[in-house]
């Protein structure tokens, strides 16, 4: 059996998540199906699963988990455990790139209507919280206050994302998730 190109990997991802949006939006997630999908997109039920594992991972898939823990882990010791979460998110987000298309906002608008969905982004955060805590552990902060750290500054981020995906102001999701972080570190001084 012959693979793939990559680029026809690509576009076939492409067309797969463009399809899915379309019927998630149209008819909601839970009433849309990986067979109406596939139908859609004009590729077999098998070919959306070479590419996803179920219909929800269209929307749930976040490549930027590592490069958030890497960025907390990166933060000085000295500093308290929630201080170090926000600053290793501002400096992640600095190093990404602004959703340029609409794409990143569909998928999370979304998740938004879909409480299952929410509670599926909830699960998807456990890892990157984990990962944060893990690495404030290992540096020695104690379990409690590096779960809290993470969990609490996750949970800002997550309010940040959904408020983002639903606003209709065109606010740009960098100036959401700094609202979300200044709030987080405001709120340690009162």
């Amino acid at each position: 059996m012959m693979s793939e190109s990559p680029g026809k990997r690509a576009r076939t991802r492409d067309r797969l998540v463009a399809c899915a949006l379309d019927l998630f939006e149209a008819q909601g997630f839970e009433q849309t199906t990986v067979a109406q999908i596939a139908a859609r997109a004009r590729v077999s039920e098998m070919t959306f699963f070479r590419h996803f594992a179920g219909k929800e991972m269209v929307v749930l898939d976040d490549p930027y988990d590592p490069v958030i823990a890497e960025a907390v882990a990166a933060q000085p010791t000295a500093l308290p455990p929630l201080i170090r979460v926000v600053r290793g998110l501002r400096t992640a987000f600095a190093r990404l790139d602004e959703p340029a298309d609409v794409t990143t906002r569909r998928r999370i608008r979304v998740v938004a209507a879909s409480p299952a969905l929410r509670a599926g982004m909830v699960r998807s955060n456990a890892a990157t919280e984990t990962a944060i805590a893990d690495a404030l552990i290992a540096d020695g902060v104690a379990s409690l206050p590096a779960r809290v750290a993470a969990a609490s500054v996750l949970a800002a981020l997550t309010c940040a994302l959904l408020e983002w995906a639903t606003a209709e102001d065109g606010t740009a999701l960098a100036a959401a998730v700094t609202t979300a972080l200044d709030t987080v570190e405001a709120g340690r001084h009162e």
